[in-house]
């Protein structure tokens, strides 16, 4: 009984540790051994910093408009009688034509009367002139010689002395001659004249309009000389001059301009801190309201390049590259542009990435592919 119980005993602590054995085989046979890391290399583009003077061009838009411009207003009411040309927009005047006239006829009739009272104020102190004022008779005869109630009112002789000023203005010849200058000068605005050679750009009555006091006529404008209003940083401002040349372009970039700084806006835009600029440009193939875009020369930035914007780093650091392995270097950027940025702190001869490697890290491993020109996608 007792070697029964040893024999049992034997087979059972056998069972166990073959069992044990044969789960250790089956774990270590389901363990893969993990292949050995490699180390990727990613080829990249370089190029070698060569610093130089890089210009700082300022780049500005807007729309131009004509820098003579004469927006059409009626003081007087009236129906429209005439023109020197047909009153519609495109057409152009001549300086001095007559670029609308209000019917008047009524009232130049009252200016008429005024006039012809003022002639007759005038007669009836005659015979006392001659009689107590000898010395100034002449003179007011000659006044009278001279007036002509088709003309305007030649003005007053001069008063020379107390006595004569006193009779005269006692008499309401002052009062009278004033009264028909003033209403000369109401008649004039019944005729509105070109006062330049220009174009009609906006007509807005027509001939047998009935017209009223302040109602806007149309505009008029000198489509030879134009002007750009543009917007800039005020740290430019010191370097902008009068009289400097501006490179101007159209929206499609196909034609070019040269234009003049004409007035620079001493005030600054708080909110933009920026202040106006206006450039006067002279061209037969520019129209109101045309789009414009200007380079403004503003300085030159010494030991600078121009590296494209996607290529700086928390836009204070660029990838260079030292010994195959990239280092993240910090430069000092002095100005942006829409797609580049002029940067400083490189010195002649670090080779920089000139093409953006996505995932790159500072101590990546690379293989330098050749050199390509930083600027070159965008100069193509």
């Amino acid at each position: 009984m007792d070697k029964r119980k040893i024999i049992l005993s034997a087979l059972g602590l056998l069972l166990i540790v073959g069992a044990v054995f044969g789960a250790k085989y089956i774990i270590d046979s389901n363990v893969k051994e993990k292949p050995p890391v490699t180390k990727t290399v990613k080829s990249v583009f370089i190029d070698t910093v060569k610093n130089r003077v890089v210009p700082i061009v300022v780049p500005a838009n807007g729309n131009i408009t004509a820098l003579h411009k004469l927006e059409l207003f009626s003081e007087v009411q009236g129906i429209f009688r005439y023109s020197s040309k047909d009153f519609r927009p495109g057409q152009p005047y001549n300086k001095g034509q007559v670029l609308l006239s209000i019917d008047a006829e009524e009232y130049r009739a009252g200016v008429q009367s005024a006039k012809s009272e003022l002639y007759n104020n005038i007669t009836s102190i005659m015979p006392d002139l001659r009689l107590d004022y000898p010395k100034v008779f002449q003179k007011w005869e000659a006044y009278l010689n001279s007036f002509d109630m088709s003309k305007p009112v030649p003005s007053l002789p001069e008063l020379e002395t107390e006595k004569e000023r006193y009779f005269i203005t006692g008499r309401g010849i002052v009062s009278s001659y004033y009264t028909v200058k003033n209403l000369e000068e109401r008649l004039a605005k019944y005729t509105i004249v070109a006062p330049y050679n220009g174009i009609l750009t906006e007509a807005l009555v027509n001939r047998g309009t009935l017209i009223r006091p302040g109602q806007k006529l149309g505009e008029f404008i000198d489509p030879n000389v134009y002007e750009l209003e543009v917007s800039i940083a005020k740290k430019f401002s010191d370097i902008l001059e009068i009289g400097k040349k501006v490179e101007l372009s159209n929206l499609e970039g196909n034609k070019t301009f040269e234009g003049t700084v004409s007035r620079i806006n001493a005030k600054v835009n708080q909110e933009t801190q920026s202040i106006r600029v206006y450039i006067t440009v002279r061209n037969p193939e520019l129209s109101e309201g045309m789009y414009l875009e200007a380079k403004l020369d503003a300085k030159d930035e010494p030991d600078a390049i121009e590296i494209p914007r996607e290529l700086l780093v928390e836009r204070s650091k660029v990838f260079v590259v030292q010994d195959s392995t990239l280092n993240l270097v910090n430069v000092n950027p002095v100005y942006f542009t829409n797609n580049t940025v002029v940067i400083k702190g490189l010195e002649n001869g670090t080779r920089i990435l000139s093409a953006n490697v996505p995932g790159a890290y500072s101590g990546m491993l690379v293989k330098v592919e050749g050199q390509r020109d930083l600027l070159k996608k965008e100069q193509s």
